[in-house]
């Protein structure tokens, strides 16, 4: 093969877009991120990030290193690194993340699952034993409103 030709993948960088008005039905593997403004039916894999806009639509489960939704994803996000919910963000679904953000005005109906990153990267689920939540003025072991909200999120 000519090396010539092999280029370095930058997974921080935007390599696909589906713009506004498009429809892709389908899964998509990729090595780099992934910007959805139009509409998804389909899974996601990407070793990068992916951003759902504020036109996005996706009925998808979504498996990146980073995930931010500012638009409506309906299916199972898995965040190796972040998941970041906009104040426009809607998630109807389950997720397992190494941190979670959820803005005020976010929707998010479904349970979070918080791992530590060794953890999730490897996709095995943390030892409990670790975070025992002890010294927390929280029953759930975190240590404020965002931690609460992550935790509680199964009502």
């Amino acid at each position: 093969m000519n090396m010539m030709f092999k280029k370095r993948i930058d997974v921080s960088a935007t390599d696909t877009l589906i713009g506004e008005g498009s429809v892709f039905e389908g899964k998509i593997k990729s090595k780099a991120s992934l910007r959805i403004e139009g509409q998804l039916v389909g899974d996601i894999e990407t070793e990068g990030d992916v951003t759902i806009g504020e036109s996005g639509k996706a009925q998808s489960n979504i498996h990146a290193r980073n995930v931010i939704i500012a638009g409506t994803v309906r299916g199972n996000v898995t965040a190796r690194g972040t998941l970041t919910l906009t104040g426009t963000g809607q998630l109807y679904g389950n997720t397992s993340a190494g941190s979670l953000i959820i803005s005020e005005g976010a929707v998010f109906q479904g349970t979070s699952k918080m791992e530590s990153k060794k953890a999730a990267a490897a996709n095995e689920p943390a030892d409990a034993s670790k975070d025992s939540g002890a010294g927390s003025k929280y029953p759930h072991g975190g240590y404020g409103p965002t931690a609460a909200l992550s935790a509680n999120s199964t009502d």
